[in-house]
């Protein structure tokens, strides 16, 4: 039984493999099947071949999942495709996306490659395989290599029990904790004498507020969903939600806590919550971390995503004396280019979103949200020794009056990116034509600056939208500058106007 090319390709989704893995949601049948994931991996197999030149019954490959309701079944198509082949697969089990990378960079461990079974924040019926080779994680063309390479494998079965068993998490969190204790070089418990609390969204980061924060010597008294549960029942594990930030925030203020974290379901984002309940996300996030980093990384570029507010840039460039490089969506977008500055000398330390998926130079350009949390600890600890706090690092940060995101849908266009790069070409001429000034260079879409603030139209990385975000630097000035773009945007039919009447 083979797959049809046809299934294979709809799974691809930027440098992953994402679908419907259960039923139970209607009109949503399940399109990432075991049998599906059972040919992918084969084809991550001959992809992994090509790359190390080595036979498949060579290859290591390690295995993890995060608490999904889907995880089991996956797994075990996918062990079952490992096992046929005759390599070495190893079963890590509940594991983090972050932890799966580093299996190939530990010496115990030394995989030639890591699968992740995973779908980061979507709900209870999703799923997905991430991919990784000892150079990080696949690109795009990549996914489309190992999808046509599966279509040509068959569905194959054997003993998955016959994979290896590693507790990958523990020899994870081992590393994390050595960074901390060198760092603050403090004895075992550096950490002793701070409340921090942990919102875990029940994905798999519950780990670090038992094998992190507990063992050395925090109070984690007060921390939330820490136990997996594929259903997701308290809110989605996904640090943008506001209800999850809600979440955090509650939980720091009723326990009295000194810091707050909260990761997404398989850890490589998370955002945090001060004493005072202050959120420490998107803009402030990025902030953050670059403060943490400046006095290792002095006149630095920090790469950012394009959306990233212009208080952002002030505090920086200004307060901490950094570039900014605002550059595309996409995590793997930002940190490629800050890998690519990097290699043409150009010193960057950090590639971060407003998402909260945060790579560092230092950590092999590894989207890691526990190890963000890493450096937020080292900072923190450091702060309370001095009798300072961890928010005057980012006292200086300024914020928006107002920021909204509008999503105008294509409705009706089969060419859908063929027809926004109409709308963006058109949308830039119409603003010449006003004198609108626009920003130069803009790595993504058209970004116009307004007396108020400004507004960035772009496409979609993969849905037949054109998100709009606009920022202002005073009340009402959203709604201002939303009319202009609405303006400029006249005659392009097939988009949905009716999100700026909600």
């Amino acid at each position: 039984m083979k797959v049809p090319e046809s299934i294979l390709k709809k799974l691809a989704n930027g440098s992953d493999v994402r679908g419907v893995a259960i039923e139970g949601v209607a009109d949503e049948p399940v399109t990432l099947s075991p049998e599906a994931a059972n040919v992918i991996t084969s084809g991550f197999l001959t992809f992994l071949a090509g790359k190390t030149g080595k036979a498949r019954k060579e290859l290591r490959v390690a295995v993890g999942h995060d608490s999904r309701l889907s995880a089991k079944p996956l797994r075990h198509a996918v062990l079952e495709s490992l096992v046929s082949a005759g390599c070495v697969a190893v079963n890590c089990h509940l594991a983090s996306t972050p932890a799966m990378f580093m299996s190939t960079v530990f010496p115990e461990t030394q995989m030639d490659g890591a699968i992740m079974i995973t779908a980061s924040h979507l709900p209870y019926n999703r799923n997905g395989l991430k991919f990784f080779t000892k150079e990080g994680g696949v690109e795009h063309e990549d996914i489309e290599a190992i999808l046509e390479a599966a279509a040509r494998e068959p569905v194959v079965s054997a003993d998955y029990h016959k994979a290896q068993r590693y507790d990958l998490m523990e020899r994870y969190c081992h590393h994390l904790r050595k960074k901390i204790r060198q760092a603050l070089d403090k004895g075992n418990e550096p950490l002793k004498g701070m409340h921090i609390v942990v919102d875990a969204g029940n994905g798999a980061g519950g780990f670090f507020a038992s094998q992190i924060l507990g063992r050395l010597g925090a109070d984690t008294s007060g921390s939330v969903f820490l136990e997996p549960d594929g259903h997701f029942p308290n809110h989605i594990p996904n640090p943008e939600n506001k209800q999850a930030m809600a979440a955090i925030k509650k939980a720091v203020l009723d326990s009295h806590a000194d810091l707050g974290l909260i990761f997404d379901t398989d850890v490589d984002r998370m955002s945090a919550v001060l004493k005072n309940g202050k959120e420490i996300s998107r803009n402030a996030l990025i902030a953050m971390m670059a403060a943490i980093l400046a006095p290792d990384y002095p006149g630095s570029t920090i790469v950012t995503d394009s959306v990233t507010s212009d208080e952002l840039t002030t505090f920086l460039q200004k307060e901490l004396g950094l570039k900014h490089h605002r550059y595309m969506r996409g995590y793997k977008n930002v940190i490629d280019e800050c890998i690519r500055l990097n290699q043409s000398g150009t010193v960057s330390p950090l590639a971060i979103e407003t998402s909260g998926h945060g790579a560092l130079s230092e950590n092999y350009y590894l989207d890691d949200g526990a190890y963000l949390a890493v450096k937020l600890l080292i900072a923190a600890a450091k702060a309370k020794n001095k009798g300072q706090k961890l928010s005057d690092l980012v006292k200086a940060l300024g914020e928006p009056a107002e920021s909204t995101e509008y999503r105008m849908k294509i409705q009706g266009e089969s060419d859908f990116k063929g027809y926004g790069a109409k709308v963006l070409e058109a949308f830039a001429s119409r603003a010449d034509a006003k004198g609108i000034k626009q920003a130069k260079p803009s790595f993504e879409g058209v970004r116009l600056i307004f007396p108020e603030g400004w507004a960035l139209l772009r496409m979609s990385l993969h849905d037949p939208q054109m998100p709009l975000n606009i920022e202002s630097r005073k009340q009402g000035g959203v709604a201002d500058i939303a009319s202009q773009v609405q303006e400029l945007l006249q005659g392009f039919d097939s988009l949905d106007f009716s999100v700026f009447k909600k």
